[in-house]
């Protein structure tokens, strides 16, 4: 651990990407449709995907994005199955010791012919063939903008499965109040799973803190709200919670300014849990070690901080 601490902290200092790659990171907040290696897609299917470069004005131009470069390209069982090696292409390429990924749950039907056990042993058989080295963690995801009762009968294909690690919600946070998804958190919560929620990328430090308390979450995804509000942080603080951050994600949808100002300096300096991650790899060409490298160019963390951050996120593997 110390040998790779010092090359790590001395590739940063050195600007030396390939370097970075090769320690080991962890990925857990990564939807694996969008985290793909680009290369290992044009060698395998000859389909070029190209990264957006400046801040999007709107969400709109996020979907215009979507339906150029995935939409029908990737539709069917066997080209969301293609995504999975991708996803662990690029986790492979990136030095990920732990990938934590998985499918919505209306995939199941769409794409796995509504079997839970062909679901798992696909994920697990890519990862055996593409990137062993990598630990899946499995993930159940659900969208904001289904109706609780959808999610709930499709959630009864999966409760029972020790496979899967973690729950998320994630989607427009404002497409219904949070405390419609309780029965599916407090059953959850009984399956033993991790709960996580994408919370405070877009509301506020408040929406962070109900979030949270109406879920009884372990980890929020981007949470980056509630460096607003020290109280925020305090409660976060004293309930343990792990934010897992993507800042590519936020300084390209127009959430922050500029990366020396990302909020995770405040949020991790006021002694928060936190963690840094892709979000979506092939949107904003955001691999993880590249992550790093951008924090630290842009002054936000110092190397040692970094470093820190990282061991924080394989700390389950120590």
């Amino acid at each position: 651990m110390e040998g790779d601490s010092r090359k790590f902290i001395t590739a940063l200092k050195d600007n030396d990407l390939a370097a970075v790659r090769e320690v080991p990171k962890a990925d857990l907040h990564n939807h694996f449709v969008l985290g793909g290696s680009r290369t290992y897609i044009y060698e395998q299917k000859q389909i070029l995907i190209e990264p957006i470069k400046k801040p999007l004005a709107s969400m709109w131009e996020m979907d215009g994005w979507n339906s150029r470069y995935i939409g029908e390209r990737f539709s069917g069982s066997n080209m969301r199955k293609f995504l999975i090696e991708a996803t662990f292409a690029q986790a492979k390429h990136d030095g990920i010791a732990i990938l934590e990924i998985g499918e919505d749950v209306w995939g199941l039907n769409e794409f796995f012919h509504n079997d839970i056990v062909e679901l798992i042993e696909t994920f697990q058989e890519i990862n055996e063939r593409i990137a062993p080295e990598v630990c899946l963690r499995l993930q159940i995801g659900l969208s904001r903008h289904c109706p609780v009762d959808y999610l709930e009968g499709c959630l009864k294909h999966f409760w029972g499965y020790p496979e899967f690690y973690s729950i998320d919600l994630y989607g427009d946070e404002l497409a219904q109040p949070i405390e419609n998804f309780i029965p599916i958190y407090r059953r959850a919560k009984e399956e033993g799973l991790c709960l996580k929620a994408h919370i405070g990328e877009w509301g506020t430090a408040e929406d962070v803190v109900r979030g949270v308390e109406a879920l009884r979450l372990d980890e929020v995804q981007h949470g980056i709200a509630a460096a607003e509000s020290e109280e925020a942080i305090q409660f976060l603080k004293d309930r343990g919670i792990r934010l897992n951050l993507t800042p590519s994600s936020n300084l390209l949808l127009g959430r922050i300014k500029e990366m020396a100002h990302h909020p995770i300096r405040r949020l991790y300096r006021g002694g928060l849990d936190v963690t840094i991650n892709s979000d979506d790899v092939l949107i904003f060409d955001s691999d993880v070690s590249k992550e790093y490298i951008r924090l630290f160019e842009s002054g936000c963390l110092n190397a040692e901080e970094l470093n820190k951050i990282r061991l924080n996120g394989l700390r389950e593997m120590q």
